[in-house]
């Protein structure tokens, strides 16, 4: 990258990004490392914004640290680990387009279906230990190679229609605790380097900042506009999945 400032312009606005997510506009943060993208190789924007991902996760947490579902939390931090490990153990051998391919796939279907039975929405959904397992490692998995792992999440938990604060509440603590867990794989493949580092540093004030907007954002939603938001954004994500695969 020969232009330092062009790197933290660009990076500021992914930040800013993943922090409007970790305030509760799920999803938006998809969008970060696309975005950061454009200037350096998507391997290293990946590993600048991890620091970036954890930190704007502890304001998150302390922001929801009273509105949360601690089931789903059970259910979906140990089978995310899993999901990491598995991750981890076959870095060198995934595909990204196929993996693009398969969660924006599942994605799409989701919404769609969601979509078409809005008039007649199913009952809520419980909190099932053993479809969080499932989406749960999935969720691990996608995370760790490209921090595209919501879309998964969103499949398991949007059918349970929490309420929006628990909703929001849920997902930044869940992926809280998977972003620090993988921090040890992403030093262990050498991709925690000091100049990496050294420009996340530059970004940990926009994310704070959309953090925070993003909090007061969801608390002054309707309920329903909220979760149409999600729905349409996991909608925009999951597209662009597919056609980035295709």
């Amino acid at each position: 990258m020969s232009d330092p400032a062009l790197l933290v312009l660009v990076g500021s606005i992914a930040a800013f990004l993943i922090g409007l997510s970790k305030g509760g506009l799920s999803l938006v943060a998809a969008l970060a490392v696309p975005i950061l993208a454009l200037v350096i190789s998507p391997v290293r924007a990946a590993a600048i914004l991890l620091p970036v991902y954890v930190i704007s996760d502890l304001a998150g947490v302390w922001l929801y640290r009273r509105e949360f579902s601690r089931e789903n939390v059970r259910i979906l931090v140990p089978a995310g680990a899993l999901g990491i490990a598995l991750g981890w153990a076959t870095a060198s051998r995934i595909s990204d387009r196929g993996i693009a391919a398969l969660i924006g796939i599942v994605g799409l279907g989701f919404v769609l279906n969601a979509w078409r039975t809005r008039h007649h929405p199913p009952q809520p959904r419980p909190a099932e230990p053993k479809r969080g397992i499932f989406w749960g490692t999935l969720m691990g998995f996608a995370s760790f190679v490209s921090h595209s792992g919501a879309p998964l999440y969103q499949v398991y938990v949007l059918p349970q229609r929490l309420p929006k604060m628990v909703y929001a509440g849920t997902t930044a603590i869940v992926f809280a605790l998977v972003n620090v867990l993988k921090l040890i794989p992403y030093w262990a493949l050498g991709q925690l380097s000091a100049s990496n580092l050294g420009v996340a540093a530059y970004l940990l004030l926009p994310a704070v900042a959309g953090t925070l907007l993003g909090f007061r954002l969801v608390r002054i939603l309707p309920q329903n506009r909220y979760f149409l938001i999600v729905q349409v954004l996991l909608f925009a994500v999951s597209l662009r999945l597919v056609l980035k695969a295709a």
